[in-house]
This record gives C-alpha cells, sequence and structure tokens, in this order.
C-alpha cells in the first residue's frame, strides 16, 4: 500500500467498522431460526395490531343479545361472549391495549433502570449507596405485589397499569447498566473524554451510554414477554383495563365463569398471550445470542 493511500485506509476504517459489527449481527441472528421466526411473528402481530381497526368484522364492544355465548362459526370464527360481542373482533383490537402496556412499561423501566445505573455507576460513593440501597430495598417486595400496590393507591386503569408495571421493573435494568458502567468508565476513551474536557452529562450519555446499550436491548426484549404476563394478569384480576376495553386479560376473567359451556372465550385470548409471549422470549434469545460476543462462534 503506498504512503498515499494510507491516510484513506485510516479514514475508511472507522467508517466501515459500524456495518462489519453490524453485518456480524446479523449473520449471528439468522443462524438462529427460532429467533427469526419470533420476529416474524411479532412482525405478524404487530401488523395486526396496527390494522385492527380494518381487520376487525364487528365492534368489538357492540352488544348483540341475539349472539350469546355463540361456538365458533363461518359467521364468528372465534365465537362470542356472554353479551354477544365477536372474539375475533375483540383479539385484534385487544392486541393494542397488550402489546402497548408491554413496551410502555419496558420503555419506563429501561429509561429509569438506565439513568440510575448510570449516575451509580459513574458517580460512586454516597450517590451509588443511596441509589443501590434504595433498589434493595424495592427488591425486597415482589414486582407483582408492588404493582398492585401501585394500582391500588392510583385507581385502575390502563395507564396507572403501565406505570405500575414499568415501576415495577427498574431495579433489574438499575443493577445491569450499573455493572456495566463500572468497568467501561475504566476504559481510554473515558479518560480521554476527561481530559478534553467534556462535562460528566455528556461522558455519561454520549459515551458511556452507547457503549453499555447491548444488555439493555436484550434484557428490554426479554423483558416485554414479563410485562405482558403481568399487565394480563392485573387486568385478570380486575387492576388493568376497565370493561368494555377488549384487553386480553380482562377476557381470560370474563370468560372464567363459562369454561364448562364457552371454552372460547378463554381459549383464543389465552393462545394470543400464549403466542405473543414466545415469540418476544425466542426473539430475546435471539438477541442475546447475537450481541454477546462469548456466545458466537
Amino acid at each position: 500500500m503506498s504512503v498515499e493511500a494510507l491516510p484513506r485506509a485510516a479514514a475508511a476504517g472507522p467508517e466501515r467498522a459500524p456495518d462489519r459489527a453490524l453485518g456480524r449481527f446479523a449473520r449471528a441472528f439468522r443462524r438462529n431460526p427460532g429467533a427469526v421466526a419470533g420476529l416474524v411473528v411479532l412482525l405478524v402481530l404487530l401488523a395486526l395490531a396496527l390494522l385492527a381497526p380494518v381487520l376487525a368484522p364487528y365492534d368489538p364492544i357492540q352488544i348483540s343479545p341475539a349472539d350469546l355465548l355463540g361456538p365458533p362459526s363461518g359467521q364468528h370464527w372465534f365465537g362470542t361472549d356472554e353479551y354477544g360481542r365477536d372474539i375475533l373482533s375483540r383479539v385484534l383490537l385487544g392486541s393494542r391495549l397488550t402489546l402497548c402496556v408491554g413496551l410502555v412499561s419496558v420503555a419506563i423501566s429501561a429509561v429509569c433502570g438506565s439513568v440510575l445505573g448510570l449516575l451509580a455507576g459513574y458517580y460512586g460513593g454516597l450517590t451509588d449507596t443511596v441509589i443501590m440501597r434504595l433498589i434493595d430495598v424495592k427488591l425486597a417486595f415482589p414486582s407483582i405485589l408492588l404493582a398492585m400496590g401501585i394500582v391500588a393507591v392510583l385507581g385502575p386503569s390502563l395507564t396507572n397499569l403501565m406505570i405500575a408495571v414499568g415501576i415495577g421493573g427498574i431495579a433489574t435494568y438499575t443493577r445491569v447498566v450499573r455493572a456495566s458502567v463500572l468497568s467501561a468508565k475504566e476504559y481510554l476513551y473515558v479518560l480521554a473524554a476527561r481530559a478534553a474536557g467534556c462535562t460528566d452529562r455528556r461522558i455519561m450519555f454520549v459515551h458511556l451510554l452507547p457503549n453499555v446499550l447491548a444488555p439493555v436491548i436484550v434484557l428490554s426484549a426479554l423483558s416485554v414477554a414479563g410485562a405482558i404476563l403481568a399487565a394480563s394478569g392485573l387486568s385478570f384480576i380486575g387492576l388493568g383495563a376497565q370493561p368494555p376495553s377488549p384487553e386480553w386479560g380482562a377476557m381470560l376473567n370474563d370468560g372464567q365463569n363459562y369454561l364448562r359451556d364457552a371454552w372460547w372465550m378463554t381459549t383464543f385470548p389465552g393462545l394470543a398471550i400464549m403466542i405473543t409471549v414466545m415469540a418476544v422470549n425466542r426473539l430475546g434469545d435471539g438477541l442475546r445470542d447475537a450481541l454477546d460476543p462469548r456466545l458466537r462462534l
């Protein structure tokens, strides 16, 4: 290579590095058929949720006394409930509520937990002690019981449900980000940023945060499934979406008294929850395997 070509090669190297990293990630992800299947199923579910108002054959909250507890048929593919409402339409519209609760609650957990973890790991000392002792207090309470207490105080609603589930997951993100920052803040690029006069806020959010995002992304993908189950459980006991909202957990609660005579009222919402959770878990496993260099061959 000529002397003139060296600067061009040096300049082109960093530009191609993200492309190579992305290519390695894509290849590792494609080698996991379960993760690919989970991604496809999740994309289909998201498309159904977005198009639910168009795809739903009936109004999900329209009562039809002539169709009470109707079994699956050509007119109502998933049957009808105790008010004659179409189960298929309610499952389709319910996907929007359930996925929204899962994504928003995980976003709350990830943002709040990442900020607390950055502060604790970067500053250390008293800041670290105070934050981690508060996290220890939070971990003394089971997440589902804490969420139930928050909803009981704020009142049962879908918004309060998302806040409660989101608060319940903050501790895990705080511990993960703190552990990553404790090691990353000793790297040379952080020392160079300090020497260049960067503020603490810039070092934390511009230099450190992008380099500890990989475990946060994986944890977020895996946490969506848990958030959906927690939200469905709280809705099942009446602390989430309120009637007549077509939320999957609330639909399970509606159908529990008709298990013998109208199995379809619980079967189809239950299958929707199961398929969604399995797809999210498989996607999360694939992201973990692709982003963790220790798991690559």
